[in-house]
């Protein structure tokens, strides 16, 4: 095979068809794998990140394996760069195709940022102008990506730190106009909402309003680091309770939503972040329990 895609033509089957509704899940990270096959912990699904796995064989896969036989995966990308000017990494692209090809997840997400340019990566997720022309761009990219691997992306906002007076639009206006653009759906994180709502200053409760509600498929909530100024999106500390009412404001607006929780350290254990994905439950339940058809 070789190692150059080119863009490919339009598929013959359909690949935008809406994910599933998974429960409850977390982002699954190295040091809780051996814990999580002897406790079973009362989680509906996993979330790996796919370069960790981007490789032909080895431990890491076969423990992977023994979680697929009892929990959904799912693929979540840092290093896609959709909204880089450079061009698209086929190697990249190729070894992303492999891998889902292999462990077929329930869907596969990444970011819309850019992490590199030049063939160098800056392992950061790099803001975006909210121009007609990065639009234009994305959406172009977008396409490609989705017909090589065969299958609808899922884009994730992310946190920012500094704005672009190019900007000709807001962060929800230019994601609603992605997604119905090229049929992607939206990783909707809302800790990231309200970590922009307050650098930014804008109200968080107008970034959910100005979301399409048919596009969001999944939910992230995630802990943050206030350094008075503004805050950092750091994965290092409990979900905060500002996130928690902004996460009960989502479900209003959005209804049942694949919601998983995120923890890259500073965890006391397994259980401490099993215990958010119980409240992510018992909110969603609380939310949305009494409205007819929306809970399983």
């Amino acid at each position: 095979m070789s190692n150059t895609l080119q863009t490919a033509e339009p598929l013959a089957r359909p690949i935008h068809s809406r994910p599933e509704f998974l429960g409850f899940g977390v982002g699954l990270r190295d040091h809780h794998t051996a814990q999580i096959l002897v406790d079973d912990p009362p989680l509906d699904w996993l979330e790996i990140i796919s370069e960790n796995y981007m490789i032909p064989g080895g431990p890491q896969l076969r423990l992977l394996d023994r979680l697929r036989e009892r929990y959904p995966i799912v693929m979540h990308g840092v290093s896609l760069s959709i909204a880089s000017t450079g061009e698209p990494d086929d190697g990249y692209l190729l070894a992303l195709k492999a891998l889902a090809d292999r462990l077929q997840p329930r869907w596969i997400s990444d970011h819309l940022c850019w992490t590199g340019v030049h063939g160098r990566s800056l392992h950061d997720l790099f803001p975006i102008p909210y121009t007609q022309e990065a639009l234009d761009h994305i959406a172009q990219r977008v396409d490609r990506t989705q017909n090589i691997l065969g299958r609808a992306l899922i884009l994730e906002n992310v946190s920012t730190y500094v704005r672009f007076h190019q900007s000709e639009m807001t962060e929800w206006e230019f994601i609603d106009e992605l997604t119905r653009r090229t049929k992607c759906w939206l990783l909707l994180d809302i800790s990231n909402v309200h970590i922009n709502a307050f650098n930014h200053g804008f109200d968080p409760r107008l970034f959910l309003e100005g979301l399409p509600a048919d596009r969001v498929v999944q939910f992230h909530l995630a802990g943050h680091r206030d350094s008075g100024t503004h805050l950092v999106d750091t994965h290092d500390q409990p979900v905060s309770e500002d996130v928690w009412d902004l996460y009960a404001a989502a479900l209003r607006r959005f209804g049942l939503v694949s919601t998983m929780i995120e923890r890259d350290d500073n965890a006391s254990s397994l259980g401490e972040i099993v215990a958010e994905v119980e409240r992510s439950r018992n909110m969603a339940r609380g939310v949305l329990g009494a409205a007819a058809g929306l809970w399983p």
